[in-house]
């Protein structure tokens, strides 16, 4: 029933869902916050240039990325909105950041010089933005090495210091105090810069669950990531406004059989029948970046019913228990994360299941995995 041109696994993407999820964020911010949709690491697994096609569609003025070479794919793609990337760069990136009018992230003297020198070499101003490390001990300045470091950009020609950003540690989490303490240091910073005089025309600092929960985190832009793309960014609260997931994860049947009693299934015979089994053969495995650690506990649906795996999870394929759904053959859909029916397999389901979070269980999915579009 389900076959899109011998593709037996594919990813149906929904852009109009992003779409929606984008102008719920900019119903929810307001008309003087930007809305930078990030979309790094191929858009969650979405498809970073589609993506950042229906996110600016609705309303989103800017783009986020973390590496270099991410921003230069929406770039040969024809993407000409403003996009900042956010991770770290060797001063060796220079070159391609004003080759590309790329936004940079620096936090080391060495590459603001190499921009600097690559810029005016060109005849251009440059934009750039310094992340402020408010407590996660990652990238960024610490809060005392901002004003020195501003003045030293400052000084230097072919740059103009356009942003200023940190991001949040427990975003997530009910208890929002360590969220206000980091609030209240950045906010410092802030204040110490206008004190010099200085002005840094955008301030960021939200992602998605702050972007909900706290509007004294907005500033005058803010960054949705997860919830972008329908899934939920808390474990701990429900989202304020309605998310549409954006991705379904969808496979065939490749095989029906049935098993006799003490029929071992899969490597390491990790699962025996106890009963005769109708078992059917799905072709996705963690070649696909369906996780091995699913073996024996994933679901997934089947004629809108729910199947269990049974056995390991190989490289390309791993086996579901069938018994109670009647009728099933080769090449019936199954859906691994989604609806199918009245039924759904969440990637907040499939994330727990795994012992993991919903960004990895559509960031995992591997280039082989066909992305298919609608909307």
């Amino acid at each position: 029933m389900a076959d899109i041109e011998g593709v037996v696994t594919w990813a149906e993407i929904d852009l109009e869902a992003i779409r929606k999820n984008v102008r719920s964020f900019v119903r929810h911010v307001g008309s003087t916050v930007q809305v930078m949709a990030v979309v790094k690491a191929n858009a969650y697994g979405h498809g970073a240039v589609p993506v950042a096609r229906a996110a600016l569609e609705a309303g989103a003025t800017r783009l986020a990325v973390h590496r270099l070479t991410e921003g230069i794919e929406l770039r040969q793609a024809g993407i000409d909105a403003p996009v900042l990337v956010m991770g770290y760069t060797p001063p060796t990136g220079a070159d391609a950041f004003v080759q590309w009018n790329l936004t940079p992230s620096t936090i080391t003297p060495e590459f603001a010089q190499a921009l600097s020198a690559s810029a005016a070499a060109q005849g251009k101003t440059m934009p750039v933005h310094v992340k402020v490390d408010t407590g996660m001990s990652r990238y960024g300045l610490l809060s005392a090495e901002v004003v020195p470091f501003l003045q030293a950009a400052r000084a230097l020609p072919g740059i103009r210091v356009e942003g200023l950003f940190t991001h949040f540690a427990t975003a997530d989490a009910s208890d929002q105090t360590w969220v206000r303490q980091q609030i209240a240091e950045f906010d410092q910073v802030i204040a110490a810069i206008r004190n010099t005089g200085m002005d840094i025309p955008i301030i960021h600092a939200a992602n998605s669950a702050t972007t909900m929960k706290l509007p004294e985190a907005h500033y005058n832009a803010v960054r949705p990531g997860i919830a972008m793309y329908g899934m939920k960014p808390s474990s701990e609260w429900e989202p304020v406004f309605e998310l549409h997931p954006a991705l379904t994860l969808k496979s065939t049947v490749s095989r029906v059989r049935e098993l006799p009693v003490g029929a071992g299934v899969s490597y390491g015979r990790t699962f025996v029948t106890g009963r005769p089994t109708t078992a059917a053969l799905v072709p996705v495995g963690y070649g696909d970046g369906y996780h091995r650690i699913l073996s024996n506990k994933g679901i997934v649906l089947v004629h809108g019913q729910r199947a269990p795996i049974i056995g390991r999870v190989c490289m390309d394929q791993f086996v579901i228990d069938v018994t109670g759904i009647p009728g099933v053959q080769q090449n019936d859909e199954v859906v691994l994360v989604g609806q199918q029916g009245a039924e759904r397999v969440s990637a907040e389901e499939v994330g727990r299941l795994a012992g993991s979070i919903n960004y990895e269980v559509t960031t995992g999915l591997l280039p082989r995995v066909v992305r298919k579009y609608r909307g």
